[in-house]
């Protein structure tokens, strides 16, 4: 999973941004994207009307282009039910380090304008320093987010501070808006069995619960599993969120086959800015086919929505390939 945004496609999107209002081919991949998770949204939707969409990353997919982001692009709105972004105050070019002001306003001047029409926005800042952590929290509450302070870049542990969820509550989380707080963990590698992990984070009152669908590679959650994750230690009720990328093909997911360790299909793009995670062409028949599957598991596992990473890998084919 590619955890922060990387420095290069910002400056990528400034130096274009007269030409990507204009450029089919640069508009035609944003275009892709949008409908591809507007797709997901009524796939799973038809599935569980209640069912919450959260995209990760990617904002400029809400606003028409980047040099007028007065247009916003409601059909993509309607589609999911909260907007995340990493890496807003802390953490974006460099962990525990400031981000710089310039990115924090540009991506302030696009979250905003989620938030103004009631979506929630989930913020994940990666700091270590109290004072960061502080400054992070009254930062992201003053524009009304919701954040998480990840002291670890590989999310794998329940962070030691705060010692409570921000805004602890006993309040019973029905949807994406209750929510005052959230914890956003993917690597499991430092619980000693599922059932280590799950006494863990069942010992915590976070309002959302952001996880891998699968303890270890092979060996998703079952329903049992995450129905036991759905009560605080306060006996609240709160929502467990799936992570899924839709835009890298992962080599440590049940969906990687043998034969693409030797030679990779053409959809699969060699290029690993994370070890492991390979961009796809994600308008692909055969990786949308992966995907539906994919939230076909977390569905019937009975997670309350899905955690869409990646959904900014249009920036990658802008910037390197044309169709």
């Amino acid at each position: 999973m590619n955890i922060l945004l990387s420095i290069f496609f910002f400056f990528f999107l400034f130096s274009c941004s007269g030409e990507d209002s204009n450029s089919p081919q640069s508009q035609n991949y944003r275009e892709m994207m949008r409908d591809f998770v507007k797709q997901i949204s009524n796939y799973t939707k038809t599935k569980k009307q209640d069912f919450i969409i959260i995209t990760q990353n990617g904002i400029e997919l809400l606003i028409e282009n980047s040099t007028d982001q007065n247009i916003t692009r409601y059909d993509y709105l309607d589609a999911v039910d909260g907007i995340s972004q990493e890496g807003l105050f802390y953490g974006y070019e460099e962990f525990n380090q400031e981000t710089q002001e310039e990115i924090t306003t540009y991506l302030l001047s696009i979250l905003i304008q989620a938030k103004r029409n009631n979506k929630p926005v989930l913020i994940t800042d990666y700091c270590k320093d109290v004072d960061k952590i502080n400054l992070s929290y009254q930062k992201n509450k003053r524009f009304g987010f919701i954040s998480f302070q990840a002291d670890s870049l590989e999310l794998d542990q329940i962070p030691k501070y705060p010692e409570k969820p921000w805004e602890e509550n006993y309040d019973n989380i029905q949807n994406l808006s209750d929510g005052k707080n959230y914890l956003y963990l993917l690597n499991f590698r430092k619980f000693s069995s599922k059932e280590d992990l799950i006494d863990k984070l069942n010992s915590t009152n976070y309002d959302i619960l952001i996880i891998d669908a699968f303890w270890r590679e092979f060996e998703m959650f079952s329903k049992e599993d995450i129905q036991n994750l759905k009560t605080k230690q306060n006996g609240g009720k709160r929502l467990v969120i799936a992570y899924l990328s839709i835009g890298e093909a992962e080599n440590y997911r049940y969906y990687w086959k043998d034969e693409w360790n030797y030679q990779l299909p053409d959809w699969i793009k060699d290029y690993q800015e994370w070890e492991g995670n390979f961009p796809v062409e994600f308008w692909n028949g055969t990786w949308q086919e992966i995907i539906y599957d994919y939230l076909d598991k977390i569905v019937t596992a009975g997670f309350d929505g899905v955690f869409l990473d990646k959904v900014d890998i249009f920036e990658f084919f802008e910037g390197n390939y044309s169709l």
